[in-house]
């Protein structure tokens, strides 16, 4: 049997993984609590990041969805997660 690819506290470590390979961030700066403009990340870097998660779990993220309105880290691994457990659920 395949391992649960919805275990949150794994999704999030994933996604924070993500965040710090693709931002080219620290990760000692990406915590839940800072701001995607304290990470000097741009729309670019965004875009970047979603597209490897895309990739990583086999999800298509639409660029309209609301991933770009999130303020800080927080709000983006939340909205990302819910997307992609969302997603998974379908094809279970």
């Amino acid at each position: 049997m395949e391992p649960n690819v919805l275990d949150q506290t794994e999704l999030v470590n994933q996604i924070l993984e993500v965040i710090v390979s693709e931002g080219m961030v620290d990760r000692e700066k990406v915590t839940l609590d800072a701001t995607i403009e304290s990470l000097d990340l741009k729309s670019v870097d965004i875009v970047m990041i979603l597209t490897a998660i895309e990739e990583k779990f086999d999800v298509y993220i639409p660029m309209d969805a609301p991933f770009h309105e999130a303020g800080d880290v927080k709000g983006l691994i939340d909205a990302i997660a819910a997307y992609i457990i969302k997603e998974k659920s379908k094809t279970e």
